[in-house]
């Protein structure tokens, strides 16, 4: 099944989160080489799609797990939890309608 993986980056942890960025892309691209990803990127903080030092407020990553319990693993595992980036990590089933 689908999950959807709303995570919430806590105020000024710009640097924490490049710093964690190479591992945390490692993660998700063996997600994607196991054809699990469905899609995943940062909210930036503005409206632009390069927020330079306003940094971003989060992030969504959209992908298959066997179970909620599986996906809750994954995200507690994430360079950005260690690092702590996230503030809030909240997943939820998904189901994929379009396209």
């Amino acid at each position: 099944m689908l999950y959807a993986l709303i995570c919430e980056d806590k105020p000024g942890t710009l640097e924490k989160r490049l710093e964690a960025r190479p591992d945390h892309l490692a993660r998700l691209e063996s997600l994607r080489d196991q054809g699990r990803l469905v899609l995943a990127g940062p909210h930036p903080a503005i409206d632009s799609d390069n927020p330079g030092e306003a940094g971003f407020s989060g992030s969504l990553v959209v992908a298959e797990f066997d179970s909620l319990e599986a996906a809750q693993t994954w995200a507690d595992a994430d360079p950005y939890v260690d690092a702590g980036v996230y503030e809030k990590v909240t997943i939820k089933p998904f189901k994929k309608v379009l396209p």
